[in-house]
This record gives C-alpha cells, structure tokens and sequence, in this order.
C-alpha cells in the first residue's frame, strides 16, 4: 500500500454492497418488489423481510441485518406499522432508529396519503435529520427510477471520497446481475469455504460441468444459490433452472429452453437451437435436483458441445458420470468439539451451531446459547451430524422443546427410523429420520394435510390448499394445521404479487409425495387438484384484461407447475372439455409469456385423445394450434383448420372465439402469396362486430390492431396511424399494458411509414414488453428502434440493434415472423450500399451483446437518434 493514501476496504466478488429495505410490507408490497428490481440492477443485494419472517421481526435478527448493511432505504406510505407486545414502538421506526448514525439514509415518502400520527411524527424526525435524503414519489415506477440514480449518485460519490490520494486501476465489470436466481428463504450459515472453492473451480474455463453431489437436505441447492449469485459477474448471465418438478428426462432440454428464454421452433434439435440462440455468450447454466433425471446427461453433454462457452453447475445425489465433470462433495457442517470439554465460546463457532442459533431465533427471538444449553445444543448438531436440513427442522422446534428434551427425543427417535431403511446411506437416512421425526411431532391434522400436500408439483396458494382438503374433517381449521407445518420448517412461506405462496424443500416434498402415493383418497384429491386448476383459470383469465393483467400474470407464474400436472392429469383422464376450455380462457397469458408451443402441444393431445370431443372443444383445439402454426418459423399457411375451427365457434355461439378465428384466417390471407387483402379486411371488419370492448376490452383491441396492420399493409398510413393512435389512447385509458405495447410497436412503424423516425416510441414499447415478460414485444421494440437508427443514417447503431434483435428472435424461435416483412427491406437496401460492411460488423457485434447491454444499449439509442433527426425517410 502507498504511504499516505487512505485505507479503501476492498470487497471481494461474494461481498456485494448490501441495501436494507425498511417499510410496511402489504400495503406497499409493489413498491418492495420495484425497490428490489431496482437495487439487483445496480449489481448490489437487497437486504428484505418478507412473509417468510413473524410479522414483527425480531429486533436481533434485523440489527444483524442493519449490521451487515451499507445503505438505508425507507420506504413509508399511510400506516405506522404494528407494535409488538411489550414494546413501545413499530418495527418501522425501529429499524431506522438502529440504523448507524454515518450510514446513508435514503428515505422515499408515497404521495398522496393519510398517514397515521405516529408516522406522521416519525417523518418529521426523519425530516429534520441531517444523515437521510427525503424524497416524494408517486408510482413504482418513478420510485425504481428513484432508487436506482439515487444510488448510483451515492456510490459514484462514495467511490471518489474513497479513492482521493490513491490511483487505483479500475476494470469495468460486465453490465449483466446475476439474473433468473432464487431469492433464498434463509441466510447462508457455515459454507463460506465451499463458496470461495466453487468460485475458484469455475473461474477455470477448462472445468465445464461442476457437480456438487450430496444426499437430500445437505445444502446442495442453497450452497448452489449462493456461489450462482456470487459468480455472476464472471459470466453474461447466470440462468437457474429447477429440476425438481421436471417429470422426465426429456423435458430437461425444454426446461433449459424455457429458462433462457428460447422457445422450441421444431425445425432442429432443440440443443442447436440452443446453440445458436447463446452462440459466444458465457453463461454459467444451474441444474438444481439433477438426480432424478440422470439419463438426461446426455443431453449435457450435447449441450457442452453447442455451447462451448458455457460452464454447468449441477446439484444431484449421484453424479453425472459424462466427460469432464468435476465432482464436489458437499459434507455435512462443521460440528463442535466434545461438549464435555469445550467451552460455550468454542461449541458456538462451530458451523452447525451457527445454524441451528440462526434458526432457532428465528422461532424464539430470546433464544441464546448459554452456558446451560450449549452441551444440549452441542449434542444435538452431533446426533444430526451437522446435516442442514435436519440441525433446522429440529431448531424450528425450540419454543416447545428445550435443546435437553429435544435431545432425548432424537436419542430415541434417530435410532429406530435409521434402522427402518438399511439401504440407504448413513447421511440420507438421517435426514430422513429427521423430517419423520418432525412429521411425528405434528398434531393429527396437520400430519393429514402434509400427506395430502404431496399432490402437488409445485409452489401452491391457500386457495389451491383449500381445495384439497375440502373433504377433510379438519378442514372448517385449516390454517391451524398450514401454519403449524410452516412454524416446523417442513412449509415455506413467502409472497408472489400480494398472494401467499407455500413451498417445500425437495427432501420434505418427495416424503409428502411417497406418502401421498399410499393415501386411501388418492385418486379423489387428485381429482380435485385437477379441477382447482381447471377452475383457476376461469377465475383469472378475465383479470388477464386491464389493469389487472400483471397481477394475473404473476399468479399463473406462480403456480405454472401445477397447471401443467393438472391439465396432462385431467387430458389423462379423459376430461379434455375441461381442459380445452381452461386454456382457451388462458390464451393471454400463454401469448404474452410466450408458452403457445406447450399450449398447442396439450390441444394436440386433446384432439388425439381418442375420446368423442364437443364442437366447442374441436373448435378451440384446432383454432388455438392453427392459430400458433401461423407463428411458428417455415410454417405452411392452411386455411382448412382456421375455416373449420370458425364454422364451430359460429355454431355454437361462441363470439370471441368465432371472432378470434376470423382474425387468425385474415393473418392467413395476408400470409398468402400473393396476399388477398381483400378478403382479409374483410374477415377482420366481421370481427370487430362480434367483440366489443365492454365486454372484451384486450380482444377487442388486439382485432382493431390486426385492421390497423392490414390498412398499413395495403399502403393507407393515414388511416392505419389513425386506427392505432385511438386504439392507444383506449388502452391508456383502460390500463391495458399490453395492448399499449403492440399498438405502441405498430404505431411506430406507422410513424416510419409516414417519414418519421420515432425511437420513443419503440422505447416504451421496450419498457411496457420488459414489464410483462413478452419477449416476442422486446424483439419488436427493438427492430423498431434499429429501423430509426438507420432512417436517420446511423448505421453503426442500426447493424448493432438489428443484431441484437436477432438474438432476440433466436431465442424465442421467431426467426421467420412476419415482422421481417417490416424491417428486411430496410436491411437489403443498406447491404446493397457502400455502407454494407459496416452495418455487417455492427450486426455481428449487437448479436454478441449480453442481454442487459443489449437493452441499456438500446435504451441510450433514443436520444442519439432523436438527436440526429426526425422526419427522415428509411435510408
């Protein structure tokens, strides 16, 4: 170090600057999930309490919290937050008064409001101190934007404060956070060297596939979660991908697909397509809970072979056995010295001891090693051999055991069920013995409704739960028996757009799905599991429309798991009415999420389901699979489903599916060579009188939409930019976000038809697809925003956009869309100039780009285009 230059603390990659997020949670619980989308982007780690936690954190688990942070944010709206027996003040206020005195305080107030006086006067104190910056928003979006140059501001000014007197050289770092990763429940207790090794192991390139094997409740997946979010900055994108709801080896590769956001074409193997899609990206690609898929290793090693940047880390109980894999045992924690001789001090070092502390304050905030309990506390993590799952579900029980009578029940409960299964290993059988241990402390109920929980292949809502059970003679108490499996760690509990959401661990799960299997009433509630589903989708497919729509497309996200194993289920059992019916009322979310393949491959199933099919159900299964046939690449255009699919939706009265099938026949007319425009406006203008907005508001806008891109295609811009910018100021009107996207992507095209290049437009487009999830919108913005680079004669910036979009399209597998009837004359026209070679360099390196470049690449192109001209014509 330079004499005289300042002592800088030097993080190493796993040490991320750490927020701490302190407000209400459910009246602002969209401002939370904003302020945390906000900080990832920034590369730094939100710190949060969410459902998972007691309504009132308790106060050594947040101080902990606010130790290990670096910045304060408070988020505050109307309430002043709950006050916990005993105490004089909320959690809220508690939070900021233990926040240090020199840590920065950025402190965010909701307006308009009617708070609470307590608030009221915490606010003014916040006010009047010097440490805490104080700003007003009103949306969660403006509060994102907020945050975010906020805290770019503070740490660019921090970096300069820190670096005066030294001169440090600075690489940037790759503009890409760890992304698609689980937000762990719990913190990472007692692998900091098994973190530090992977992260050395996967800094080697030569090392491609990494399998850190163990058996079940070992800590594979959360030990993977943490070196997958401390790499990230090592690699273009870090993609997770659960296996543990994957039914069959064959549905790896889709599961990998799906994750990294490339959708099957069909044309090829989809692990070229693959290939081609992350064609020179280096991606770190997580396999969680491989074991149950092990003759899936194939198709690793296929997908080494196409993509030979990327490095693989998977967690299994056995390994892969495939060329080139590096295999990391995990082991148990590191166990205390003998309780007989150690002291207090040396037993709670030790890392099994710091879990089982961690999570016993977590049921008993007064929880404390002392010199009382340590040789209890100490014997316990030895007779649970420092495994994590076991040393948490026997901690979760410390506020109704002591850890001397929690010992003396495992002495006798471990022996007895190791026993029981002799041919499993020692460690596997310990885990087990000490789930069974923690279902046999249970109240009779609440063991019944584990059981029964089994059904289900995924995370599930308390609506889903209530389904089961509704037979169940402790059902009229079912939140009773619910909370009593979350109080035992054998329940997660946590919450998707302000809807609790429960998961297991795979080693509790696979016990309740054993169990389940032997259950007398399997088959009934299975079939109710099946007909919840079904009915959900009745339930959310109208929220699908308007300003409900994200909240409705979180929920199915949610519960995506389920939906699949409910509807294969009920297809299996005949009941394909049902199932036809339910994803038809779905058909948004499939469109938007981009999941019309999976979609199109059920109604194939129904429509081969050997079983006398309604004329609803013929009409939905071939209108939906048409419907998908003219989105897919290469696909020919056959009117003859279309055409059959509308004479059964006009024979039984259904109008919107008669009016969506007369939409997919005009897309089919216009797709024809050459296009009968014709008979297609013609089509479309009979849809239109079918559907209208008060009964149908997204349907109804997509069919004007689809007039409008007729009208533009036959040459009357007028009218077209006419029939978008009406339909865009309904959408606002009705807050239909993705409407406004599609519309807002048309309406930009329009403008370039018209002489004027509006990249704003497409930048909201961008903004809106990116919000929603659509891929296929993020692919259309940027197309659009490439086509105004190049009217106003940037072809450098035009290549790179193209190129990226390309990417875009790869992925999805739309590469032969329509949409390239839009922007392929403008790319012939630049490679037949002078200024082919450049535009080619740009479109390769746009093609390079990682995601997040590509898009902050995109997003800073509007202002330089804006700059360089509007009202140019396409070069």
């Amino acid at each position: 170090m330079t004499d005289g230059a300042p002592e800088v603390p030097i993080r190493t990659p796993d040490q991320r600057l750490r927020v701490f997020v302190s407000s209400t949670l459910k009246e602002l619980e969209p401002e939370r999930r904003a302020a945390r989308a906000a900080i990832e982007g920034l590369h730094l780690a939100p710190v949060m309490f969410e459902l998972g936690a007691r309504p009132h954190p308790p106060q050594q688990l947040y101080r902990a919290y606010l130790e290990q942070s670096d910045v304060f944010v408070g988020i505050y709206w109307e309430h002043y937050g709950w006050i916990a027996p005993a105490e004089e003040i909320s959690g809220l206020e508690d939070e900021y008064r233990l926040a240090p005195r020199h840590m920065p305080k950025l402190i965010y107030l909701k307006q308009p409001a009617e708070r609470e006086e307590r608030l009221t006067e915490l606010l003014n104190r916040i006010r009047d101190d010097d440490t805490a910056s104080y700003t007003p928003f009103t949306t969660t979006e403006q509060l994102a934007e907020l945050i975010e140059g906020d805290l770019a501001t503070l740490l660019a000014e921090r970096f300069d404060a820190a670096r005066v007197g030294a001169r440090p050289v600075v690489e940037e770092a790759p503009a890409l956070a760890p992304e698609h990763i689980p937000v762990p429940y719990t913190e990472s207790v007692g692998r900091e060297q098994e973190v530090a090794t992977l992260l050395d192991w996967l800094g080697d390139r030569t090392q491609r596939v990494i399998t850190l094997v163990g058996p079940g409740g070992i800590g594979k997946s959360r030990l993977a979660i943490e070196v997958a979010r401390s790499a990230g900055q090592s690699f273009d994108r870090v993609t997770f991908v659960q296996l543990e709801y994957v039914a069959e080896p064959v549905d790896v590769l889709p599961a990998i697909a799906r994750e990294l956001g490339v959708r099957d074409s069909g044309d090829r193997p989809l692990s070229e397509q693959l290939g081609v899609a992350r064609a020179g990206r280096r991606d770190l690609i997580v396999l969680d809970s491989f074991e149950h898929v092990l003759s899936a290793a194939s198709d690793v090693m296929s997908l080494l072979n196409e993509l030979p940047d990327a490095t693989f880390l998977v967690t299994s109980r056995a390994r892969l056995r495939i060329r080139g894999e590096r295999v990391f045992d995990v082991e148990p924690l590191g166990l205390p010295p003998d309780p007989a001789r150690a002291s207090v001090e040396s037993i709670s070092e030790a890392p099994a001891v710091r879990l089982f502390l961690n999570r016993a304050r977590a049921a008993d905030p007064r929880f404390e090693v002392t010199a009382e309990n340590a040789e209890g506390v100490a014997r316990i993590c030895l007779a649970l051999e420092g495994v994590p799952l076991a040393i948490e579900l026997a901690a979760a029980r410390i506020r109704a055991l002591t850890p001397a009578a929690m010992l003396g029940r495992l002495d006798r409960m471990l022996p007895l069920l190791v026993t029981a299964a002799r041919d499993i290993p020692e460690r596997q059988r310990t885990i087990q013995a000490t789930v069974e241990w923690s279902i046999d402390l249970l109240s009779p109920e609440a063991r019944a409704l584990f059981v029964r929980l089994g059904v289900f292949a995924g995370d599930f809502s308390l609506d889903a739960v209530e389904a089961i059970s509704a037979d169940a003679p402790w059902a009229a108490d079912l939140l009773g028996p619910l909370l009593e499996l979350v109080d035992g760690s054998l329940l997660r509990l946590h919450a998707d757009d302000g809807v609790p959401v429960y998961s297991m661990l795979v080693p509790v799960r696979e016990i309740a799905s054993a169990r389940f299997a032997l259950e007398p009433d399997a088959a009934a509630v299975r079939r109710a599991h099946g007909e919840h589903y079904l009915q959900l989708a009745g339930e959310i497919g109208p929220l699908l429309q308007g300003p409900t729509q994200a909240g409705a497309l979180t929920r199915l996200e949610a519960e995506r798991d389920n939906l699949r194993a409910a509807y294969r289920h009920m297809i299996a059992e005949g009941e394909v009415d049902a199932v036809a019916l339910a994803v038809w009322r779905l058909f948004l979310y499939w469109w938007i999420r981009g999941e019309f393949p999976e979609a199109k491959a059920w109604m194939e199933d129904v429509l081969h389901a050997g079983v006398p099919l309604r004329d609803h159900t013929r009409a939905i299964a071939l209108g939906l699979t048409s419907w998908v046939s003219l989105l897919q690449p290469g696909a020919q255009v056959d009117l003859g489903p279309i055409e059959w699919s509308l004479a059964l939706f006009h024979a039984v009265g259904d109008k919107l599916g008669e009016g969506g099938a007369l939409t997919a026949l005009a897309i089919a007319c216009t797709a024809m060579t050459p296009p009968d425009f014709e008979r297609a406006e013609g089509l479309q203008r009979r849809a239109l009188e079918l559907v209208t907005p008060d009964e149908h508001p997204t349907f109804a806008g997509l069919f004007r939409d689809a007039l409008g891109n007729l009208v533009l295609s036959k040459g009357d811009v007028d009218q077209a930019i006419e029939i978008f910018e009406g339909l865009l100021e309904d959408a606002r009107r009705q807050e239909d976000v993705f409407i406004e996207s599609i519309t807002l992507a048309n309406l930009g095209w329009a403008r370039l038809a018209h002489g004027e290049a509006r990249p704003d437009i497409f930048v909201r487009d961008l903004e809106l697809s990116l919000r929603l999830g659509n891929e296929d919108g993020v692919g259309y913005a940027l197309e659009g925003l490439a086509a105004c680079a190049a009217a106003v004669g940037d072809i450098d910036r035009a290549g790179a956009l193209f190129g990226a979009a390309e990417t875009v399209r790869i992925r999805t597998g739309l590469v032969d869309q329509r949409s390239n009837v839009t922007y392929l004359p403008i790319v012939e026209r630049i490679l037949a100039s002078d200024r082919a070679a450049e535009f080619q360099s740009a479109r390769e390196r746009g093609r390079r780009m990682p995601r997040r470049a590509a898009l902050d690449f995109a997003l800073a192109a509007t202002q330089a285009t804006a700059e360089a001209g509007v009202g140019a014509t396409p070069t």
